[in-house]
């Protein structure tokens, strides 16, 4: 009997260590693993010296550049269309049907010629007073009508003829000879290569220092040459949107295509003290900038305000101060107040290298 209460007592003790054990490890399993520290690559900021140059894209256009159209609707029967050659001011470039307005014309004329002689004599008649004022000022009248008619005839004669209206390189042909055609129909373009025109926008600050008269750099070929323009206008009012300036600069003895894509490259002419960053350390959004700052071995997002951009860096001009360590490599990945485990704390000529290394590879 005691043997058989000390195997229940035996029994109890071990079915009470396994659930006791068995608790434990569902506790254990419950458990919310902790998340690893995420590794991230970082720089000090560092205030130094930069040269306030910036490059800015641009749009080649011609110095002069008009569409051709017809101011008459007819039949085209004359078309002369010398594509991708260049025209003289004032050559005839297509002929719209005309030959009413022409017969209207020389019936105005022969009408006239009839009043002038009519003019004429109550003329005469007026100095001997073989007719009254008023008959005299009604012949008067009709040579004076005649007159008005055919300058109005000649005027439409005019816009059946299209003329060059400055000297350039004519287009590409969009018509044939004996189509139909309206004012809005397309004859072909005309522009002006000597001479080029360059637009391209750069923010508000540099208003200030874009004078007109100030000599630029452009880039239109991919030569890498650079060649010099001079700013000869900018527009008054800054774009709402992107709080920019729209500039136009002209480039002589240039055979660029209009349309084409230049860079423009420009300074303010002062060189001052910036913190600068690796531009991939920056994180866009709709509203705001945000870099990720390292303090107390946790990620803090900040919003900050950003300057001058170059190839592979940003000045911030406000949200980062002295001293921060900012992230640079491994920013998608940080969270807010998640912990962080720094890898390598590089500088920007560093990060620059590391770069353009990956973009020759």
């Amino acid at each position: 009997m005691i043997r058989q209460t000390a195997e229940v007592f035996g029994i109890g003790i071990s079915l009470i260590f396994f659930i006791a054990c068995s608790s434990k490890n569902d506790a254990s399993k419950q458990r919310p693993r902790e998340n690893p520290p995420t590794v991230v690559d970082v720089t000090v900021a560092i205030p130094k010296a930069v040269s306030d140059n910036i490059v800015v894209n641009g749009t080649v256009i011609a110095n002069e550049y008009v569409e051709l159209h017809p101011e008459a609707s007819g039949r085209l029967t004359y078309l002369y269309v010398p594509e991708g050659k260049l025209i003289k001011k004032g050559t005839l470039i297509a002929k719209v049907n005309n030959a009413d307005l022409e017969a209207q014309l020389e019936k105005s004329k022969a009408s006239l010629d009839l009043a002038k002689k009519t003019e004429e004599r109550d003329r005469q008649l007026l100095a001997v007073n073989g007719i009254n004022q008023a008959d005299y000022d009604a012949a008067l009248n009709t040579v004076n009508g005649y007159k008005a008619d055919i300058d109005y005839n000649k005027a439409l004669l005019e816009k059946t003829y299209v003329k060059a209206p400055f000297d350039g390189y004519i287009g590409l042909r969009q018509v044939s000879e004996g189509a139909y055609v309206t004012p809005s129909t397309l004859i072909a373009t005309l522009l002006q290569r000597d001479k080029i025109k360059i637009d391209f926008t750069v923010p508000e600050e540099y208003a200030s220092s874009l004078k007109v008269g100030s000599i630029v750099e452009a880039e239109i070929d991919q030569t890498g040459k650079r060649r010099k323009a001079k700013i000869i206008a900018t527009e008054p009012q800054v774009s709402q949107t992107t709080r920019n300036i729209t500039v136009r600069a002209i480039l002589e003895n240039s055979n660029a295509n209009p349309g084409g894509f230049a860079k423009v490259y420009l300074s303010s002419g002062v060189d001052k003290t910036a913190i600068m960053i690796p531009t991939n350390a920056l994180i866009p959004d709709d509203k705001n900038n945000q870099v990720v700052l390292v303090k107390g071995g946790k990620a803090n997002f900040v919003n900050v305000n950003t300057g001058i951009r170059m190839a592979n860096n940003v000045e911030i001009t406000a949200g980062i101060q002295p001293g921060d360590t900012v992230v640079v490599t491994g920013v998608l990945f940080a969270r807010p107040k998640a912990p962080l485990r720094v890898r390598n704390t590089r500088t920007l000529d560093e990060f620059a290298a590391l770069n353009n290394n990956q973009v020759a590879k």
